[in-house]
Parts: structure tokens; sequence; C-alpha cells
């Protein structure tokens, strides 16, 4: 599946996808804001009922590709509760730990919703990285950082929900050092088209009903499984990135490609 084609309105204002509609991009980013308000404190319960948990294994995995290593800063963006910088500090820890190195690994949690962040602040688990651990309410297409500025940046199912994900991509190898990783997590496409009729059957009818029963929002996950369908397939994605500035991006594909990890190098 290609990416969705882009339209314009009189005024020059392109048009692009949310879900199945047609909006504008300053649509978009007001619906996206308003569907995460809506989500944020069920947001983790979700994750894990509509993938029975397996979402966590593919976030442990992307991770460990990462390589978090002891002194390097890392960027979330669209991190919402903030589980990746939790995982690459805990990592870097352990990799510095086995290296005889002390030298603290940092993090910054992005989101461009504040409801999003406020859920992840609120965690109990965060104590043990004060000073370590930052939240940051951005635009992931307008990133307030210097060039050069981090070492890793991760995206973990956020990136479908960019008005412009081509302008993200590209803003994330601004922010990366030379050299910098990108892993971008995201639901894809499945590799058997009778898998994918089966997988979309799920879809459309199990997980807005989940989100009604346990989040109150039939509507919001609705636009998240449209969202999903309507993001490009693994190989047109990763033309994207590569055309952002990024190397050797390869794809990593989980439970049949129901996610895929895209990862590369800055250059």
């Amino acid at each position: 599946m290609s990416a969705e084609p882009e339209t314009e309105r009189p005024n020059g204002e392109r048009k692009v996808s949310f879900g199945f509609e047609e909006v504008t991009e300053s649509e978009k980013v007001a619906r996206v804001k308003t569907v995460f308000r809506s989500v944020a404190s069920r947001y983790d319960l979700m994750n894990d009922l509509m993938s029975a948990g397996v979402h966590r294994l593919w976030k442990h995995d992307a991770m460990n590709r990462v390589n978090p290593q002891p002194g390097e800063r890392h960027l979330d963006v669209a991190g919402g509760t903030g589980e990746l910088a939790r995982a690459f500090l805990e990592l870097a820890d352990k990799a510095g730990k086995r290296r005889g190195i002390d030298k603290p690994a940092t993090a910054i949690v992005s989101d461009i919703n504040d409801a999003m962040l406020e859920a992840g602040k609120a965690r109990a688990d965060n104590a043990k990285w004060e000073g370590r651990l930052d939240w940051v309410c951005a635009d992931g297409q307008n990133l307030p950082w210097a060039d050069n500025s981090f070492d890793v940046v991760t995206v973990s199912f956020g990136i479908r929900n960019f008005a412009d994900r081509v302008a993200g991509l590209k803003e994330f190898r601004r922010v990366l050092k030379p050299g910098g990783r990108l892993a971008v997590l995201e639901f894809s496409h499945m590799t058997a088209p009778a898998l994918q009729a089966a997988y979309d059957k799920y879809s459309f009818n199990v997980i807005p009903q989940l989100g009604s029963l346990v989040a109150g929002d039939k509507e919001s996950y609705q636009y998240l499984v449209e969202s999903i369908r309507k993001f490009p397939d693994q190989e047109t994605f990763r033309a994207e990135i590569e055309e952002a500035g990024f190397s050797n991006v390869s794809i990593t594909n989980y439970s049949g490609g129901i996610a895929a990890l895209h990862f590369g190098w800055a250059v």
C-alpha cells in the first residue's frame, strides 16, 4: 500500500488523512490532540488489552536494537507515558555497569499532547530517574532543540498521527548527531493477505468496542484502527526514512507484520 495522496484546498493548506476522513493538517493536529486527551488515563491499559500485552515485547526488542550506552542523550518523540525513555535509561545503566563506566544517560519524553505527558509524569517509577528524565510538550514536526543534539531518537506508535510524517522524519534527522540512531516502531501491514483480512476483522469489530468498555470512548479507538490502515506499507515507509537522510534502514516485522520496527542511521 502506498502513502495516501495529498491534495490542496484553495487556501493552499494540504489535506491529509484523519482515519478514513480527509482533513487539513491543522484540523488533524487538533483532532489528534482531542483523541489522546480522551484516552490518556487508560492508554497503557488499552495497549495491553489490544495487543494481549505483546506490545511490550515489541518495545523490548526495539530498545535492544537501539543498544543504549552510558552518557547518551535520548529523545522519545510522541513518547506519551515515557515507557521507551525509562527502558533506554535502564539499558544504558546496565551497559555502563558491564563496562565499568559511570556516565549517566539522559532522556527526554516529547509529546504534543499535554494530557499524555501528565499521565506519564504521574507514574511512580519515574522517581528513580530524577534529574535524568525530562518531559517537554512539543510538536514532533517542529522540535525545540538544536541540530545534532541527540544520540538516539525513538517514536513508538506515534508517527502515524503526524499531520506530515515526512516533515517529522526530517526533524528527527536534524536533531540527531551524525551517526545517531533512529528507531520507529509502528503498527504496519501483515505479510500475508489472508492474515491481513483476519486482523482487519478483529481490529474494526473488537478494538472500538474495547475502547467503549474500558476507556468510555469508542470513537477515538475507531480512529486509531482507521489510522493504522491508512499508514503506508513497510517498504514505502522505509523509502520515506531514507529520503529524510537516514542510511542502512532495516525493517523488522513483529507478529506477522502487525507492527514493524524501522531502524536507521543518521548520515
